[in-house]
C-alpha cells in the first residue's frame, strides 16, 4: 500500500509540474504575439515604392521601337524572369488580365530579365497583349525600376510615377476603359 500511494504522489506532483509549465508557455506565447503584433509594417519591397519614379531609361523593345517613360510611355511595367517558377505558373493570369487594358498593348510594358534563352516563351505569351524588352537580371529597366523579386508590376501615372506596386501578380489592378 505504501508503493501505491508514493505512486500517486508522484503522478500528481509531475502532472502539476506539467500544468505549471504548460501556463508558462501559454504566458510566453501571449507576450510574443502582442509584441509581434505591435511592430510596424515592414515596407514592401522588390519594385518601387507608391510615390517614387523610376531612373530614365534608354532601351527599345523587343519590334526596335525605343521605350520611354512618361506621357507617352507605359502605364502598366510587368517584370517576368525565365528561371523563375512563379512566372512561369501566373504568366497566363497576366496576359489575360491585361488584354483589353486601356491604350492597348502600347500602354503594356512586359519586362523579361534573365537567361534570354529561356524568353522565347515568355516573349511569345506576352507580344499580344504588351510591349516586350528582354534584358539581362540587371538590366536597365530591372534597375531603374529596383527590381528584386519576380513577378513583379508598376503602375504609373501620366508623369511616370508610381501609382501601384507589388511582387506578385494576385493584387494587379487593372482599370476599366471609360
Amino acid at each position: 500500500m505504501p508503493y501505491l500511494a508514493s505512486a500517486v504522489v508522484a503522478v500528481g506532483a509531475l502532472g502539476l509540474v506539467n500544468l505549471l509549465l504548460t501556463l508558462a508557455v501559454i504566458r510566453r506565447l501571449r507576450q510574443h504575439t502582442e509584441l509581434l503584433s505591435n511592430r510596424p509594417a515592414a515596407p514592401e519591397g522588390g519594385v518601387l515604392a507608391v510615390g517614387e519614379r523610376p531612373a530614365h531609361v534608354a532601351t527599345v523593345d523587343t519590334d526596335g521601337l525605343p521605350v520611354t517613360i512618361g506621357p507617352d510611355g507605359p502605364r502598366l511595367v510587368g517584370f517576368f524572369s525565365p528561371e523563375c517558377q512563379p512566372c512561369k505558373t501566373k504568366l497566363p493570369d497576366f496576359v489575360a488580365q491585361v488584354t483589353g487594358y486601356p491604350g492597348g498593348r502600347q500602354r503594356v510594358l512586359a519586362v523579361v530579365a534573365g537567361d534570354t534563352s529561356g524568353s522565347a516563351d515568355f516573349t511569345g505569351a506576352l507580344i499580344g497583349v504588351a510591349r516586350v524588352v528582354v534584358e539581362p537580371a540587371d538590366g536597365p529597366l530591372t534597375t531603374a525600376f529596383q527590381v528584386s523579386g519576380f513577378p513583379a508590376w508598376c503602375v504609373l501615372d501620366e508623369h511616370g510615377v508610381v501609382q501601384h506596386s507589388a511582387v506578385g501578380l494576385d493584387r494587379l489592378p487593372v482599370p476599366v476603359a471609360p
